[in-house]
């Protein structure tokens, strides 16, 4: 008796390691040209100077390509999915292969960036089932840590060992548990004081908060566009503390290093992990406020357990 094949799923999410610029070349570029050589639209989104090797190696054939500095345009691990990847294969015509090259995790994301970063390749897995994608994700064997290394085994179906041109089943693939283990209490906010804000709030004090924070998140040195952020940001994070989280809450603002801090704890729980990451449906009406939250912060940590749930937002100064 011969059973049933098992359905293959049409995503596709390698790791490529690479030691060298002339092994990420060989990795990425062949990648490019293949999609190129098909007809199927093709974006790199990388570090500029990583960028830049792809870019110089295409030459003319380049004009075809979709590029984004990953530095900038996934300076937040949690928007990567629906303000890069998603954006890109969203608005492409259906019918046919969509190709990403995707680096998130680079020598130099900080401390308090990478268990975002570990999360959000967990999640593109979820993120893109079912769809005729292949998102290709470069990792630094010389200058990434060896926990880097790991969890790319754990969060690709399917790695590329540095100069084999091969691919292989990973044998620790095992996405959801990447999420689970960096869903990490945050280290405690400072107490209120003169150069902290701390405040509880409920739905009669949603508008005093947020003149509250703004004002504060201004006496530390934010202005513009990023003082608007923080508006937006408070004004979001509270009304869904209100509305899902029991009626009440606690915002902190204080600074750290060149950046700002909101954080807003309240008594919810998200259970859906991948909240805040697909982008809104044209017809939506509502649902969009951790999107919009993660669209406009600079990195955005998120713990939640059964006493509640944490959300801390940057903002750099």
């Amino acid at each position: 008796m011969t059973g049933a094949a098992e359905p293959v799923d049409p995503f596709v999410h390698p790791a490529l390691f690479y030691g060298d610029a002339g092994e990420y070349l060989a990795g990425t570029v062949p990648f490019v040209r293949a999609a190129l050589a098909a007809d199927e639209p093709v974006a790199v989104a990388v570090p500029g100077e990583n960028l830049r090797l792809i870019r110089d190696e295409l030459g003319a054939d380049g004009t075809a390509v979709h590029f984004l500095d990953m530095r900038e345009a996934g300076r937040n691990p949690g928007r990567i999915i629906p303000g890069v990847l998603r954006a890109f294969a969203d608005g492409r015509p259906p019918g046919r292969r969509v190709r990403i090259i995707g680096e998130p995790v680079w020598a130099g994301r900080s401390p308090a960036e990478y268990p975002a970063c570990a999360q959000h390749e967990a999640l593109i897995n979820a993120a893109f089932q079912g769809r005729e994608v292949t998102i290709l994700c470069p990792y630094d064997t010389v200058r990434l840590d060896e926990r880097a290394l790991a969890d790319a085994h754990a969060t690709h179906p399917v790695v590329i060992p540095a100069g084999s041109g091969a691919g292989r089943a990973s044998a620790a693939y095992d996405p959801e548990d990447v999420v689970a283990r960096y869903n990490l209490p945050l280290t405690p906010a400072p107490g209120a004081g003169a150069e902290v804000l701390g405040l509880t709030f409920d739905a009669e004090s949603l508008s005093a908060a947020r003149h509250l924070a703004t004002g504060h998140g201004a006496r530390l040195g934010l202005s513009g566009l990023a003082l608007e952020n923080l508006a937006l940001i408070t004004a979001e994070l509270t009304t869904n503390s209100v509305v899902h989280g029991g009626g009440t809450g606690a915002l902190t603002v204080w600074a750290e290093g060149g950046h700002v801090l909101c954080e807003v704890r309240d008594k919810g729980r998200l259970a859906d992990p991948l909240a805040g990451r697909r982008p809104a449906a044209r017809d939506q009406r509502g649902g969009r406020g951790l999107l919009l939250v993660n669209l406009v912060a600079d990195l955005v940590r998120i713990h939640t357990g059964l006493e509640g749930t944490t959300i801390r937002c940057y903002l750099g100064r």
